[in-house]
């Protein structure tokens, strides 16, 4: 059986598979990112964040042990269904589009872990930034963690083959139509499952039109999770502050 939408991310996100293929996500490498941005915004004691296409909420919960007042938000439901079993009264889960206002504002709004970039129709992304900068407080801060697309082209591995929990995935990489796509392969319980990421290969130029567009001004870029200098050929990371 094939698992395939035109809207790929409402399915592939939502599925177990997709946990399982990136489990080995580096969380101290999240936590001490949360660490150092949070110092560096100097957000308020408590201050409120929406951390936007939160997934199962790794960095909404890190977050709110930090002290932070947290709203998790994302498209997939069996993730936010997950997430809330982490719920307090300071850290809260919702399913939300995030092409749209959250109609609440926060002194940040984080975008992590390239969380941008996969809607079918260019005017979401854009959308979603007019969103974001309505969703911030007069003081508030807008943060994009995208990848650096010109260095992710540059050292993309073409084919791969990652076993993980038994499952072999067989990945296929390539660039098509200003798109950075991943074809994902495998087999798990006898079906035959097939899905594919799809990630505009956005510029921190493309950013820029876009946050001209929405009216919102990029104050800071930064290419890794230290806060250190972009560099479009070195960096792994496009990190875009904005208000």
């Amino acid at each position: 059986m094939t698992k395939h939408t035109t809207k790929w991310f409402t399915s592939w996100f939502d599925t177990p598979f997709y946990h399982t293929l990136y489990k080995d996500r580096d969380a101290r490498e999240a936590q001490e990112f949360m660490d150092t941005l949070t110092q560096y915004l100097n957000l308020p004691v408590g201050g409120t964040i929406l951390d936007l296409a939160c997934g199962k909420g790794r960095h909404a919960r890190y977050l709110n042990k930090l002290g932070y007042d947290v709203t998790g938000a994302d498209l997939s439901e069996n993730s936010i269904a997950f997430a809330k079993q982490f719920e307090n009264h300071r850290l809260h889960f919702e399913v939300h589009d995030m092409c749209k206002p959250f109609n609440k504002q926060f002194d940040a709004v984080f975008n992590l872990f390239t969380s941008f970039g996969y809607f079918e129709h260019d005017e979401d992304n854009l959308k979603t930034i007019k969103a974001i900068k309505a969703d911030l407080n007069e003081s508030g801060f807008g943060v994009i963690d995208f990848m650096n697309s010109e260095y992710v082209i540059d050292h993309l591995v073409p084919e791969e083959v990652k076993t993980v929990d038994d499952i072999e995935f067989h990945l296929k990489r390539y660039v098509k139509d200003g798109y950075i796509i991943k074809d994902i392969t495998f087999v798990a319980d006898g079906e035959d499952y097939n899905f594919q990421e799809r990630v505009r290969a956005f510029t921190l130029n493309d950013f820029d039109a876009l946050f001209e567009q929405a009216d919102a001004y990029l104050l800071d870029v930064f290419g890794d999770y230290k806060l250190r200098k972009f560099s479009a050929k070195t960096s792994e990371r496009l990190i875009m502050i904005f208000k």
